[in-house]
């Protein structure tokens, strides 16, 4: 029973919600308080899936990898939590009318000066 119950353990991410959040602010460009953090739920392997949404209305699919606590065992605690990979949701918008931006930050124009294909199929031209 105990050896189960140290393998199921194991298996959880070790993140703290203030980690998640730190992360998650790098990936949608906001300060941390400025969106909250919903239906969080775990996958075995350290996975984190999560909704966020921000006070102006934008929403965004957001997951992580956080080491498992067998893993820092493993690795005497060498091993680091990934970044979060956050994705706008298509139709959210925010005030004003206009439509959430993507998660690299960049608004309808280009905000790199080069146009390529891509950006122009995506609007971002």
């Amino acid at each position: 029973m105990v050896t189960a119950l140290m393998l199921l353990t194991g298996c959880a991410a070790t993140i703290d919600q203030s980690g998640l959040e730190q992360r998650t602010g790098q990936a949608i460009g906001r300060s941390v308080g400025q969106f909250t953090i919903g239906d969080r739920t775990e996958e075995t392997g350290g996975r984190i899936n999560y909704t966020v949404k921000t006070r102006d209305g934008a929403h965004y699919r957001c997951y992580l990898y956080g080491a498992t606590g067998f893993q820092k065992a493993m690795s005497f605690g060498q091993i680091p939590h990934s970044d979060a990979i956050c994705t706008a949701m298509v139709g959210t918008q925010v005030r004003g009318g206009q439509q959430a931006p993507a998660a690299t930050g960049q608004s309808g124009s280009n905000a790199g000066g080069s146009c390529n294909a891509l950006l122009r199929a995506a609007g971002r031209c």
